[in-house]
């Protein structure tokens, strides 16, 4: 089993970047995935601490987010946005955050809590888990529900950040409280990712267009994808060995 795509979501819920490697350290998230969030009028939650996700704009209210690409400049700080329906925009989150959310709020609906100001969290990452997670996602799970709604789908509807293959579907949720070396880094799949109406939207329209969650409940769950704790830090590549200890 090779590891085949990695992906990143610096602000959680808005936009996807693909790279080629990773630095993963033991206890934290995946470098620069989700460290900002973006909190809307109705949240109860404090800047500095992680919350749980009904605090933020998501997909799941608004799936126009879905079709959001990112790329960000580490260095300079700045994260520039695209999407289908929007100019991009160049912006450092923390020195122009009104940027970001003005550039946000035609993507949401209007009736809905609405984007209100952006939050920062390194090292942690806004990740739906209650502890720090990196999600490990089956190319053979994915090609097992493209058969199941027979079509293919895009993987960016499941949102994860190390993509692997192998012969047989679902064999991650094996792993659940296994050791996992990915590369030089040792990973622990801790819980299965449970699945929301997000995963209807399409990632190239923003358009809700399937019921991805009536395929996932043929299976008999609604799950995508493990989390997993970073036991011991290390570089992943694409092309990397995953091996189950």
């Amino acid at each position: 089993m090779q590891v085949t795509q990695l992906w990143r979501h610096p602000i959680k819920s808005h936009g996807r970047e693909r790279v080629a490697q990773v630095d993963l350290v033991a206890g934290q998230s995946m470098p620069w995935d989700r460290v900002w969030a973006i909190a809307h009028d109705a949240a109860r939650a404090a800047p500095g601490a992680w919350a749980p996700c009904a605090n933020f704009s998501r997909a799941n209210k608004a799936p126009s987010l879905m079709a959001i690409t990112a790329h960000l400049d580490e260095d300079a700080g700045l994260l520039t946005l695209s999407h289908p329906d929007r100019p991009d925009l160049a912006v450092d989150p923390d020195a122009d955050p009104q940027a970001l959310v003005d550039w946000t709020m035609p993507l949401v609906p209007q009736n809905r809590a609405l984007p209100a100001t952006v939050f920062r969290l390194p090292e942690r990452g806004y990740t739906d888990s209650d502890f720090a997670s990196v999600t490990l996602c089956n190319h053979a799970s994915h090609r097992a529900v493209e058969e199941r709604m027979e079509q293919a789908l895009s993987l960016h509807r499941w949102r994860g950040n190390i993509w692997f293959d192998s012969a047989a579907p679902w064999v991650e949720f094996d792993w659940i409280g296994r050791d996992i070396q990915v590369g030089d880094a040792i990973l622990r799949p801790r819980e299965r990712t449970d699945r929301c109406v997000a995963t209807a939207a399409n990632p190239d329209t923003g358009q809700r267009d399937i019921d991805l969650l009536a395929a996932l409940d043929s299976f008999g769950h609604q799950d995508f994808s493990v989390r997993c704790e970073v036991i011991r830090g290390g570089t992943v590549r694409t092309d990397d060995m995953v091996m189950p200890l």
